[in-house]
């Protein structure tokens, strides 16, 4: 678990891509977890049919005002899906044991 003041500045551009994927999902709802895992997507390219790209998985917990639960996947919201490298370097940064970061 981390919280905003543990986001060291140069991994803050990807924390913002990982925030405007949650308020995208312009519904009542208020994100109470989210879990990330890194996954490698199949991402085809004209020269390369068989890409694929790491990325960040987001699957989000949330409730809303009247007390229902839900959880959002990138099924529902392909916004989920963080291909951006800073977002990987995000997801890496906290899950790297060689930064002290994980959480035992």
């Amino acid at each position: 678990r981390f919280n905003q003041d543990d986001i060291p500045a140069d991994q803050a551009p990807a924390m913002e891509a990982v925030v405007a994927a949650l308020v995208g999902l312009a519904e009542p709802w208020l994100a109470v977890q989210v879990w990330a895992r890194l996954k490698e997507f199949y991402a085809p390219e004209e020269d390369d049919p068989m890409r694929t790209v790491e990325a960040v998985d987001l699957t989000v917990e949330a409730v809303n005002p009247h007390g229902g639960r839900r959880v959002f996947t990138a099924r529902d919201y392909p916004a989920f899906i963080l291909t951006d490298l800073a977002a990987v370097a995000f997801f890496n940064f906290f899950t790297t044991p060689t930064n002290n970061n994980i959480i035992k």
